[in-house]
């Protein structure tokens, strides 16, 4: 059996107005501060993570796969280029249902104090280009349907509504189905 070929790992990316920096686990101070908001977790669910709890689950996500190797995770922190604030993060958990097939489900959050101006959108399309250019056929996302903001980036990266619904989110793909 031949061994599965290797997932990508998160590069730099840069935009007009951010800097997509791969994640370390050294980001998690500040992130304790963007993510911190309970706001925030009215659509992405649960309650603001202490640091302690960043900095493991950073030290898992970092590896940039599952323990089994069966998923890629790819994840980034968006900083503003203006003034080098950690506003977002960008992410893909990557699969391969067949062997040569590659999809992508996508997430992004921007924290409260940076929502409306555009950033999400911003970081969400510039990875999905880059993910394009490492090979991945088909993009997802599971989105909450009273979420209109990141309703909105589903539809700027080419994603449609399907009928499919998992834990109360509407799953949004750019595959023909």
């Amino acid at each position: 059996m031949t061994p599965p070929t290797p997932w990508p790992s998160a590069l730099p990316l840069t935009t007009p107005r951010l800097h997509l920096e791969p994640l370390r686990v050294e980001h998690a101070p500040e992130a304790v501060e963007t993510f911190g908001d309970t706001r925030l977790h009215t659509w992405i669910g649960g309650a603001p993570r202490t640091l302690t709890e960043l900095e493991a689950r950073y030290g898992r996500q970092v590896e940039g796969r599952s323990p089994d190797g069966t998923q890629g995770w790819l994840n980034w922190m968006s900083r503003r280029t203006s003034d080098g604030r950690l506003i977002g993060t960008v992410q893909a958990t990557l699969e391969r249902p067949t062997d040569d097939h590659i999809e992508a489900s996508l997430a992004w959050v921007v924290g409260v104090e940076y929502q409306g101006r555009g950033y999400g959108r911003e970081g969400a399309l510039t990875m999905a280009r880059w993910l394009r250019e490492q090979g991945v056929d088909e993009l997802t996302a599971y989105i909450h349907p009273g979420h209109e903001a990141s309703i909105g980036i589903a539809r700027a990266l080419g994603l449609s509504a399907t009928s499919v619904l998992v834990d109360g989110e509407i799953r949004w793909t750019d595959a023909n189905t």
